[in-house]
């Protein structure tokens, strides 16, 4: 019992770390690979570094898409991308 006592608080510390640290972090790694496998032909998305456009092509081998912009044609990762922004558009307003 005497030994469980000393080694009390470094338990402690990890309970706190990993409900506060890992597991927020797992989840959030769990809902950008849901992201990434469920994009498709067509959607408007938000990049990581805020260029806004529309998915034209999608590659599963290297895991890139393309991207259309108003300037013209990106490639970009598929790790790259934010934020899917055509439900969002299509949403009805919300009611205050």
């Amino acid at each position: 019992m005497e030994g469980i006592k000393e080694f009390m608080p470094f338990i402690l510390i990890f309970v706190v770390v990993y409900f506060f640290m890992i597991a927020p972090q797992m989840k959030r790694a769990k809902k950008e690979k849901k992201f990434v496998a469920e994009l498709k032909k067509g959607d408007k998305v938000i990049t990581k570094s805020g260029l806004h456009g529309k998915i034209l092509e999608l590659n599963d081998k290297d895991g890139s898409c393309v991207i259309e912009t108003m300037s013209g044609k990106v490639k970009y990762e598929r790790s790259a991308l934010s934020m899917e922004m055509s439900a969002k558009l299509n949403a009805p307003p919300a009611i205050k």
